[in-house]
C-alpha cells in the first residue's frame, strides 16, 4: 500500500503511518517533511485494516482503513483531524457513510439529553421521562441502522469492523448470523479472524 497526500499550509514535521497491533498502536512507516506539504508512506497490507496518520508533537490523528494500491489523502494543517478528503478504498467509503449517519443519531441524542436536563431542573418530569423514551428510541434507531448495515456490507472488511466496534454487545447468536453472511474472502480478513475469535471467547465464557 501507498499512502500519499498533501497537507496544506504545513511547512515542515514529521508524519507517520501507523496501525494497531494488538492493542498497541505501532510506527509502520515515517517521513520528514521540511519546505513541501506532499507526502509518500508505505506498508504491506494483507488484507484491508484501520490505520492512523499522525504528525508528531500534536494532537492531528487521521483513521482511515488502508487497502493494496494507493490511498490519497488531502488535508490542510488547521482542519487535519475533520478536513480530511480520503480516496482509493472502498471500505474508507463506506465507513465514511457509516459514521456521517452516526452523527446524525449522535447529534439528535446530544440535544434530547440538553432538552432532558432542562426538563429537570424545571421539574417537570412527566416531561423529562417523555424526552427520556426519546433517547431510548434514538438508541434502538442507532442499534438497528448498525445491524443492517453489517449485514449490508457483508462483501466488504467493514462489515466485521463495524460488528466489532457497534455491536459487541450482542447476543453470540445475531453475532454469530452476521459471521456466517461474510463471504469467504472477508471471513478470513483481519477483522473476520478476530470477530470468529471474539464471538468463541464469549461462547467459551458462557460454557464455564
Amino acid at each position: 500500500m501507498q499512502v500519499t497526500g498533501n497537507i496544506a499550509n504545513l511547512k515542515e514535521g514529521k508524519l507517520y503511518l501507523q496501525k494497531f497491533k494488538d492493542t498497541l498502536i505501532v510506527n509502520v512507516d515515517s517521513i520528514i517533511l521540511k519546505n513541501s506539504s506532499k507526502f509518500l508512506l508505505e506498508d504491506n497490507v494483507a488484507s484491508p485494516e484501520i490505520y492512523l496518520l499522525s504528525l508528531s508533537g500534536t494532537d492531528k490523528v487521521i483513521q482511515f482503513f488502508g487497502d493494496k494500491g494507493v490511498i490519497d489523502i488531502q488535508t490542510a494543517l488547521k482542519s487535519f483531524n475533520y478536513g480530511s478528503k480520503i480516496t482509493g478504498s472502498v471500505n474508507q467509503d463506506l465507513l465514511n457513510k457509516f459514521n456521517s449517519n452516526i452523527k446524525k443519531f449522535n447529534d439528535l441524542r446530544l440535544d434530547l439529553i440538553k432538552e432532558k436536563f432542562d426538563a429537570s431542573i424545571a421539574k417537570n418530569e412527566d416531561l423529562a421521562q417523555e424526552v427520556a423514551n426519546k433517547i431510548n428510541n434514538i438508541d434502538k434507531r442507532k442499534l438497528r441502522y448498525a445491524m443492517n448495515f453489517a449485514f449490508s456490507n457483508t462483501d466488504f472488511e467493514v462489515s466485521p469492523y463495524i460488528t466489532l466496534a457497534e455491536l459487541y454487545p450482542l447476543n453470540t447468536k445475531f453475532l454469530d448470523t452476521i459471521l456466517n453472511s461474510l463471504s469467504d474472502k472477508v471471513k478470513k480478513s483481519k477483522y473476520g479472524i478476530q470477530l470468529d475469535v471474539y464471538i468463541k471467547g464469549i461462547k467459551k465464557e458462557e460454557n464455564k
